[in-house]
């Protein structure tokens, strides 16, 4: 799943390379209205492309894959709220996070683990970037690697972004997650750094809450899994995302990072003008 899709060598802008498809409205109504007459908030957007992701690609008896942050929150609500008033039925899910694991408890969401559910029907998660190729970087949240083991044994991937997450390079965007040991963590941060597929970033240990990448505390920010995280910052986009992926997953003390490299089924967007889908 490291594997990434052919970049693109024609020049394109943003915009042109995440020409959509055509919209079609779910035959389940929500409230949200997807043709967007006035400015709407983030978390407006958020919600839309929450909502949508569910209604369009969760049928009843599956096994979905539940993401971690503030725009899959979204996605999380409304899967217990058709649960709740009976449009689906038989769902179990897989939660990414402890955050997502509370929620979903707390909606009457049945949970399971890969360890008795290793086949996903779907998976549904946000993103910090995702390129013209839907590469992504994820972890922003703090919870890459758990979403990263759902998310690579479901049958369909679903991101759901508002428009500010789309880029034409990973990196600038967004600092790039890499889930390491605790142990001797101030060398693996150094080696990480100085990888050649990588070259000129900056890496910075995350402080304070292992949920955002801001410096928030005096603490280490520690994962869900007992790990310390290193945010990369670039002010070019990576040249080879797949090369990276590689080259910084072997690095020996690395547990694993935010590049999701081939993975993604489709995008749905949330804009000005209103919801886009792009499939890969």
């Amino acid at each position: 799943f490291l594997l990434c899709q052919t970049r693109r060598t024609a020049t394109l802008s943003t915009a042109a390379a995440f020409a959509p498809t055509a919209f079609k409205p779910s035959t389940r109504a929500f409230s949200i209205e997807t043709n967007l007459n006035m400015a709407l908030s983030q978390d407006e957007l958020k919600k839309m492309v929450g909502y949508k992701s569910v209604d369009d690609y969760v049928k009843s008896g599956m096994v979905v894959g539940l993401g971690t942050g503030s725009t899959a929150y979204f996605a999380v609500e409304r899967l217990g709220q058709l649960l709740k008033d009976g449009t689906l039925e038989d769902i179990v899910a897989i939660p990414t996070s402890v955050r997502t694991k509370e929620q979903a408890e707390e909606l009457g969401i049945p949970l399971v683990t890969l360890d008795t559910h290793s086949k996903l029907d779907v998976a549904i998660d946000g993103a910090d970037e995702v390129d013209p190729d839907l590469n992504l970087v994820k972890g922003g949240g703090g919870a890459l690697l758990r979403e990263k083991m759902v998310e690579v044994c479901a049958d369909k991937f679903i991101v759901i972004v508002d428009e500010s997450k789309l880029c034409d390079g990973l990196g600038p965007g967004f600092p790039l997650p890499v889930e390491i040991t605790p142990f001797c963590h101030m060398h693996t941060l150094r080696t990480v750094e100085n990888l050649p597929s990588v070259a000129g970033c900056k890496a910075v240990l995350r402080m304070g809450s292992s949920s955002n990448n801001q410096n928030d505390g005096d603490e280490v920010a520690v994962t869900d899994n007992g790990n310390y995280i290193v945010d990369l910052h670039f002010t070019e986009p990576l040249k080879d995302a797949a090369l990276a992926a590689t080259e910084i997953k072997a690095t020996v003390g690395v547990v694993d990072h935010g590049i999701f490299c081939g993975m993604t089924t489709a995008v749905i967007i949330a804009g000005a003008d209103g919801i886009s889908v792009k499939e890969a």
